[in-house]
């Protein structure tokens, strides 16, 4: 699937969202490195804390379906402004893909690229549960 197709999908994914709180609708479709592709939308909740971002959304159906490798993902709002993944999101990223594309697509189809290192520079990872004697914190 070419960039464009990938934004095209998420975009298409706007329609889909369960957002009746915040009326915000967030679409995503994440390209694995076999060429499939896993979509998301958000889906809210009165509650807020069972809320879910549709990068997540769209990062657990691939792990669910046996996926672990992922080259890329677009992210769109139906906004002018470009929207971001939120915190939580770039940490789920992070573990799965610490070299990932990032594609922002606002309300106009307009991009701009970055990569999951430039939203997460410091991330927190497998390696952070490491001690200073190299093994894993806690286990030994």
């Amino acid at each position: 699937m070419t960039k464009q197709e990938l934004c095209q999908t998420a975009l298409d994914m706007l329609s889909r969202s369960y957002s009746p709180y915040s009326r915000f609708p967030v679409g995503a479709a994440l390209a694995c490195a076999d060429g499939s592709v896993y979509t998301g939308c958000n889906i809210e909740n009165a509650a807020y804390g069972p809320s879910v971002c549709a990068e997540r959304v769209a990062v657990f159906k691939a792990v669910s379906e046996g996926k672990r490798e992922f080259v890329r993902i677009a992210v769109a709002a139906s906004t002018k402004k470009f929207c971001a993944p939120c915190g939580v999101c770039r940490q789920v990223l992070q573990e799965f893909a610490p070299d990932l594309e990032v594609i922002l697509v606002n309300c106009d189809g307009e991009t701009k690229e970055l990569t999951q290192r430039d939203l997460l520079p410091y991330s927190f990872d497998g390696d952070s549960l490491t001690d200073c004697s190299g093994d894993p914190a806690g286990l030994s």
